[in-house]
């Protein structure tokens, strides 16, 4: 970021961001204002991910790998990617892979958290609700992409369509006893965000809705591959709204390889989809982070490896992915060097000053600078702590000389 790019930005935040921005590093958490200031080596993050953002644009898919070890900022650089991927006009999804609540390998799973967490350019309403405003002044029957799954397809026309109009005698029949509208907008959403909804009264919204098509086929998804289908679909869908596409970030990436073979070797298939380049994925951008381990354990895996089973063999690993992965689009974090600290501390000074109105001099970006030496074997985050302490100590003994000389 350059000098005049960063003091807009900080002139643009007032004194309760700028505070809450330091308090959070001095936590030790992420803040997503102090991310967009304290990003290093931003410049070669932008460049590779503009490059994905390009092959969208050619109707391409793409993908993206942030790797490092623990602390080296994978977390800190997707952050900062899902707002330049807002800036740009695109819909974005963050989730951390947490195998105990979202398992990579369930995919079903992984949906319901991309969907829980969606973030368009304009809003943070949730997909459901999104989708109903915008069909207010669109045509959203011509968004939805032919290649949606049939459940969601139905489901998505429904939540732009109005209840059927009954009169007050109709609504008394029994055989319109399961009209009930208030329950609707409940049912309707769930199952876009792929929870388990009785299919019964699905089929009830979708009646009264007045979907025409949602006979034609099962209301029930088998298997991962449908909501990854529908995940791709979305995508597509978003372009046709008029956003460039759905960036999905996963965090904690290196859990994947944590589990036992048998999920390890379900999760590989999920992640080599993702890292196609089949064309019905052109409008999704998956961004996953990751550690060094994690490709160690894919290369080193037993790809020769069988289950036995009623006396018949099946291999556990459909390819072997150490070797097909060898053309990924990878970005490695290293460590900051000294330049990079310098920059980082005369950015975090200025940060400080401007959050607890004092006037900072060349001296304490030099010591601070030389603070940063001395724990230069830790990791950012506690680096990042460290360094605000440091800045407490010398606001304070700046507003100490200051009453001496007064």
């Amino acid at each position: 970021m350059k000098s005049d790019e960063f003091s807009n930005l900080l002139r643009a935040g007032d004194s309760f961001l700028l505070r809450r921005a330091v308090e959070r590093l001095r936590e030790g958490l992420f803040d997503p204002f102090a991310v967009q200031l304290l990003t290093a080596r931003e410049t070669q993050l932008n460049k590779v991910f503009d490059a994905g953002v390009k092959a969208l644009g050619r109707n391409e898919s793409s993908h993206l790998c942030i790797c490092g070890s623990y602390g080296q900022g994978k977390s800190h650089s997707l952050t900062y990617l899902r707002e330049r991927a807002r800036k740009q006009g695109f819909v974005s999804s963050f989730i951390n892979l947490d195998p105990r609540e979202i398992p990579f390998h369930d995919f079903r799973q992984v949906y319901r958290a991309l969907v829980e967490n969606i973030r368009f350019p304009d809003s943070d309403d949730p997909l459901a609700d999104y989708w109903k405003k915008w069909n207010k002044d669109h045509d959203g029957s011509s968004c939805i992409p032919e290649s949606m799954p049939h459940l969601f397809k139905s489901v998505l026309t429904a939540i732009a369509s109005k209840n059927m109009r009954l009169s007050h005698k109709q609504k008394g029949l029994k055989k319109h006893i399961s009209f009930r509208p208030r329950e609707f907008p409940w049912i309707l959403a769930n199952a876009l965000k792929g929870e388990v909804v009785p299919v019964f009264r699905l089929r009830h919204a979708l009646k009264y809705r007045e979907v025409p098509f949602y006979k034609d086929a099962s209301l029930v998804c088998k298997g991962w591959d449908p909501y990854f289908q529908a995940t791709c679909s979305l995508g597509e869908m978003f372009q046709n709204m008029g956003f460039k596409g759905w960036v999905l970030f996963f965090d904690e990436g290196e859990s994947i390889a944590q589990r036992p073979v048998n999920i390890r070797c379900k999760s590989y298939v999920i992640l080599n989809r993702f890292f196609s380049q089949a064309p019905s994925q052109a409008g999704i951008y998956p961004v996953f982070a990751f550690t060094n381990d994690f490709f160690m354990q894919v290369r080193s895996e037993e790809y020769d490896r069988i289950l036995v089973k009623k006396e018949r063999e099946y291999p556990y690993f459909q390819n072997n992915y150490g070797k097909s992965w060898g053309q990924l689009s990878i970005h490695r974090l290293h460590d900051l060097g000294e330049k990079d600290w310098h920059d980082l501390s005369e950015k975090l000074i200025k940060l400080h000053a401007e959050a607890y109105a004092w006037k900072p001099s060349i001296q304490n970006i030099s010591d601070l600078t030389a603070a940063a030496k001395v724990i230069s074997a830790q990791e950012i985050r506690l680096k990042i702590k460290f360094l605000i302490e440091q800045l407490d100590i010398l606001q304070q003994e700046t507003v100490l000389r200051g009453s001496f000389k007064d």
